[in-house]
């Protein structure tokens, strides 16, 4: 025999915000969620993705594990 009231209440309607504004509306146990990444301001869904490497992380990474020769990053920067 099943028990009763052992699920939590559903809320098909909840909402869920990311920054002050109504983004989605979802089926949840909470009637509101608050996030701060959605697909709509993710670089990797809004296309403007960007890797920056600045400060040659990537490289002195590869000098250090012994990746790369170094005439490879010599030759690289000419």
């Amino acid at each position: 025999m099943p028990k009763p009231d052992i699920h939590p209440k559903w809320y098909p309607e909840a909402k869920v915000y990311c920054n002050g504004e109504v983004v989605m509306t979802i089926g949840s146990t909470k009637p509101q969620l608050t996030v701060d990444v959605w697909s709509g301001n993710h670089p990797f869904f809004t296309g403007t993705q960007k890797i920056i490497d600045t400060e040659g992380r990537v490289e002195r990474f590869m000098r250090k594990y012994g990746m790369v020769d170094e005439t490879q990053t010599t030759d690289d920067k000419k």
